[in-house]
């Protein structure tokens, strides 16, 4: 009967080293997009969404936004949050890092953004 604690506390105590051990996993990181203003007249109002692309299996992810816009600050030419946020892809469920997250408000910046992250490199006819 007094063995009873002592075991519980071994599991509780091996509950909180295994989620410590998940915590402290490296993730890689991605970034992330967040659409307002005349760059999301494709979505609905309501919907405030974070969009990624999983580094470890390519997959298009989305996500509520958690950061108030006014928590964004100009960085690189863009409003970012450069704290990001924790995510889980939906697909191959890693654990990844989405930072930095990048306010994109008009279609302009939406295009400058797609030109400055774009993978791959278009020749020019000069």
């Amino acid at each position: 009967m007094h063995q009873f604690p002592m075991f519980m506390h071994h599991i509780c105590s091996f509950h909180i080293l295994a989620r410590y051990m998940i915590m402290r996993l490296p993730s890689k990181e991605a970034v992330g997009i967040r659409y307002t203003g005349w760059a999301a007249l494709g979505r609905d109002p309501q919907e405030d969404t974070l969009e990624y692309t999983c580094p470890y299996c390519g997959e298009h992810g989305v996500k509520a936004a958690r950061r108030t816009p006014d928590q964004y600050h100009f960085t690189d030419g863009f409003l970012q949050d450069l704290q990001g946020e924790m995510a889980a892809c939906h697909s191959c469920r890693h654990s990844l890092r989405i930072a930095p997250v990048v306010l994109l408000h008009d279609q302009d910046e939406k295009r400058r953004f797609e030109g400055v992250f774009s993978d791959d490199l278009v020749a020019s006819k000069n």
